[in-house]
């Protein structure tokens, strides 16, 4: 109850994994839309209209939901990181300013005119107000993704002589090669879920025997982007995500595979449970030279255990880093393997009468949260005990005139707004999938009654 770090750390990790539940599916679903769009310009096939106008409006109360939980985030960079502002405020306040002044309101003016603009924007003006929301949405995504890499890997900054960090190199910063992989990581993971839920719903409408025309758009779309995505996710930039963490923070990936010993031809770990205590990894099942290949290209590669390394510059929690990176791993597999499938059932136009499969994309939409989280977990809790990696650790970071019971009270109130806000969230997207895509046109049906 005494150690304040602690509850500031689960404070922050709660509200983070809480609030990017929202934004990983708006940015998934920016580009859902954008497709769906396209198609109707193309096909002229109005079940395309219709259905992205049921995801612009799923789209507006995630983005709102999105907003809300988002905000205290930035407040604790103040309220419980002072150290961390006052020692790297130079460098990381210039995106996350950028991300709230440039992306944020791009975002929201222009899904106010996908909402309420169609009839006076013509398809092909509201076309195009829908590609800037996509723009909005992943340049949003891009300025928090650097912030991130910057922690992980800092470059373009300079250090005062009382410890403090500032810009140095705007552009170096902007475009730190951390920062180019991870956003494609994210932002396809991001399209991982967008993509399952929109096959979800499909899915779920096809069962029903509802909006046939709808569920067809949204399962094949969901199908065919999830495929891409799932595939890509993995190779390349789940690869190149690897390799940066081997060459960068190679006690991260030795605790990621539960790796104790040096050595080359380096196996991966596909089942096993670690035990730090005893410095080994028990029941393992491995594949060997693969993390080898995987980290550096070849088979015969060596691997940096954490037996090369003090204790003190282990990860402060592998059990968890191990378990968080394996679900991932795991889930991504199986990802994977059902859009696979499902899109071979679409090509074979088998996939309405799939009811099996139908059952397995409806009930799979958890999936990608779960492993983007998990995702999220693994690259926090890899770079610790470093909160800037190599400049500032964890433990020197939080605000020092905040104790543990403010912390903890705080958590407790966010804790129960978060289920107020969930709850009424997943009321209102039940209640959306419920009604299903409006087939009169507002005007029309006015005219009619």
């Amino acid at each position: 109850m005494g150690d304040a770090l602690f509850w500031h750390r689960l404070q922050f990790a709660f509200t983070a994994v809480f609030h990017y539940l929202f934004p990983q599916l708006t940015l998934g679903l920016a580009l859902v839309i954008v497709a769906m769009k396209a198609l109707h310009l193309r096909t002229r096939d109005d079940a395309y209209a219709r259905t992205a106008r049921f995801w612009v409006r799923v789209f507006g109360i995630n983005f709102a939901v999105g907003v809300v939980t988002g905000i205290p985030l930035e407040f604790q960079f103040g309220t419980n990181w002072a150290r961390l502002t006052h020692a790297a405020g130079g460098v990381i306040g210039q995106t996350l300013a950028m991300e709230g002044m440039f992306a944020f309101f791009l975002e929201s003016t222009f899904l106010g005119l996908l909402v309420w603009g169609e009839k006076r924007l013509g398809e092909k003006a509201h076309f195009g107000a829908a590609l800037a929301l996509l723009l909005g949405s992943w340049l949003s995504g891009y300025f928090i993704v650097a912030t991130n890499a910057f922690l992980q890997h800092p470059i373009g900054y300079a250090a005062l002589p009382d410890g403090r960090l500032v810009l140095a190199n705007f552009w170096e910063f902007v475009l730190n090669p951390w920062a180019r992989v991870q956003y494609a990581h994210t932002l396809l993971a991001a399209l991982v879920t967008g993509a399952f839920v929109v096959a979800a719903v499909g899915a779920y409408w096809t069962l029903a025997g509802v909006h046939p025309a709808e569920a067809r758009v949204s399962r094949n779309v969901g199908v065919a982007l999830g495929l891409v995505a799932t595939l890509a996710v993995a190779f390349p930039t789940g690869d190149a995500q690897a390799k940066l963490v081997a060459t960068y923070q190679p006690t991260a990936l030795a605790a990621m595979e539960g790796r104790f010993e040096s050595g080359t031809n380096a196996e991966i770990t596909l089942i096993g449970q670690p035990n730090v205590k005893e410095k080994r990894l028990d029941n393992p099942v491995r594949v060997p030279g693969a993390l080898s290949f995987v980290a550096y290209g070849h088979f015969g590669a060596y691997v940096h255990g954490l037996d090369e390394y003090p204790e003190s510059a282990w990860p402060t929690n592998i059990e968890l880093l191990y378990y968080a990176f394996h679900v991932m791993v795991g889930l991504g597999t199986l990802m994977i393997a059902l859009m696979a499938v499902a899109a071979l059932q679409a090509w074979r136009t088998k996939l309405e009468t799939s009811r099996s499969l139908l059952w397995a994309l409806m009930l799979a939409f958890p999936f990608p949260y779960i492993a983007n989280s998990a995702g999220w977990m693994t690259t926090e809790l890899g770079r610790q005990p470093w909160v800037v990696y190599g400049l500032l650790r964890t433990e020197d970071a939080s605000s020092p005139t905040v104790h543990s019971g403010d912390a903890l009270f705080t958590l407790i109130g966010f804790a129960g707004i978060y289920l107020v806000l969930g709850l009424l969230y997943v009321m209102l997207v039940v209640r959306e999938i419920g009604h299903g895509p409006a087939h009169a046109e507002p005007q029309a049906a006015a005219g009619a009654s």
